[in-house]
């Protein structure tokens, strides 16, 4: 499906990255896993990507540095070439109550979610412009959407990732580029181990499945968008939440 297509995918280390890379690379995508924190966990998920048959590389870069990332794609588009698919998927937290949040941890978590996702989309959208062609999938949140209590720098970083992606679609769309976002909810990953069993039952009541959902069906929905499927669809926000969101 994805046979001759470069793709890069940012915080593709662990988690829902790691398992969109794995997946983009299972329909024969060369993946470019990007990481700023582990760059061993970036490595294993190459190591996953070769073992199961697929070709890929790992490469170290803080999406919130505007210059560094700009040097990582020019380099990289240098070596391959091409990048045909970019998923913006590197993203962080600081939880805390509104009114005991750090101005700190507001910034950082806005500096990485949602300015981490301009910068990608800035550097590549005049080589995409150039070629005609690229398919942009940022990965929002359903808290993007709904709103949460003690993440209002993350649901802000969320909710702006899809206003970025709208107005990204509406821009880029004449040259034949698609931008597009998935919003997953109660999703198995790394990041939601550490919550009490009474707040996972909690959002699972929220869900109308009744059941969290994992990383490969975040993945699967970002392989359909990255997919020529998918040529026809832009601007939309993908709900991967079991109808927590409806």
């Amino acid at each position: 499906m994805l046979k001759g297509k470069i793709a890069l995918v940012t915080g593709g280390g662990r988690g829902i990255g790691r398992e969109i890379a794995l997946a983009l690379a299972k329909e024969g995508a060369f993946v470019i896993v990007n990481y700023n924190g582990s760059k061993e966990r970036a490595q294993e998920t190459v190591r996953e990507i070769e073992k199961a048959g697929g070709s890929g590389t790992a490469v170290g870069c803080d999406v919130a540095d505007f210059t560094a990332c700009g040097d990582m794609i020019q380099n990289l588009i240098k070596e391959y070439e091409h990048i045909d698919i970019l998923v913006n998927n590197a993203g962080i937290t600081r939880d805390n109550l509104l009114m005991r949040m750090s101005e700190e941890d507001f910034d950082t978590v806005i500096q990485v979610n949602l300015k981490g996702c301009f910068n990608t989309i800035r550097h590549l959208s005049r080589y995409f412009l150039k070629r005609r062609s690229g398919k942009i999938i940022n990965i929002s949140s359903v808290v993007g959407v709904v709103g949460n209590a003690g993440q209002a720098n993350y649901c802000a970083s969320k909710a702006g990732v899809i206003g970025l992606t709208k107005s990204a679609a509406r821009e880029l769309g004449s040259r034949g580029i698609t931008v597009n976002a998935i919003a997953p909810g109660f999703i198995e990953t790394e990041m939601t181990q550490d919550l009490s069993e009474n707040l996972k039952d909690s959002m699972i009541q929220q869900t109308l499945l009744r059941r969290s959902g994992t990383a490969a069906d975040v993945a699967r929905a970002a392989v359909f968008l990255a997919s020529e499927g998918a040529d026809y669809i832009t601007g939309q926000v993908i709900s991967v939440d079991g109808g927590m969101a409806l």
